[in-house]
């Protein structure tokens, strides 16, 4: 599975954070686009628990990149 963030493209600024989250949230509008019924069903819990791994591992770094340094 994707992760939200490859570790060559981690976030360096809180703006860069933003834009990995606007990412997770339109892959995950995609995945479910063209799916009615049945299969919107089947594939918007997997998409779910996608887009809700993606946003902790994000929450994770937003708070790597708000901690103080020193």
């Amino acid at each position: 599975m994707p992760t939200a963030a490859p570790r060559n493209e981690i976030p360096a600024t809180l703006a860069e954070l933003e834009e990995h989250t606007q990412d997770a949230w339109a892959a995950y509008s995609e995945r479910l686009r063209d799916l009615t019924g049945r299969d919107y069903d089947e594939a918007e819990s997997s998409a779910w628990e996608t887009l809700q791994s993606q946003l902790r591992e994000l929450d994770g770094l937003s708070a790597e990149l708000l901690a103080p340094h020193g």
